[in-house]
């Protein structure tokens, strides 16, 4: 018994190395998938905005800090939609990602 228990956990062992390896590999290449640096691109550059906003006096602190959580979670639901599809994100996930950066770049101004 001893034995089949040292095999299976040894076993376990290897396969969550294996997964976990594959996985961070996935992650590494699919950052530079060309839909997903779009979306972060966009969203580095209205983070940008928002904080020459807030340096000109345009924003206040609070609306500056609502405008960061909305991004925040738009590059979380880009993230989730992209594990979901082995580190890509489709073309209408992508529109519709824009879709939400479009609304609060409204937001921040011109």
């Amino acid at each position: 018994m001893n034995k089949k228990l040292t095999m299976m956990v040894v076993m376990l062992a290897a396969v969550l190395f294996f997964f976990g390896r594959t996985e961070s590999f996935a992650d590494d290449w699919a950052q530079d998938h060309p839909r997903r640096v779009q979306v972060n691109e966009r969203l580095e550059n209205q983070n940008n905005r928002i904080n020459n906003k807030v340096r000109e006096g345009a924003l206040t602190q609070g609306q500056a800090a609502k405008l960061h959580h909305e991004d925040r979670q738009i590059r979380q639901e880009e993230r989730d939609m992209a594990s979901q599809d082995g580190g890509h994100i489709t073309k209408q996930e992508q529109r519709t990602l824009n879709q939400q950066e479009n609304a609060v770049s409204r937001q921040i101004g011109r």
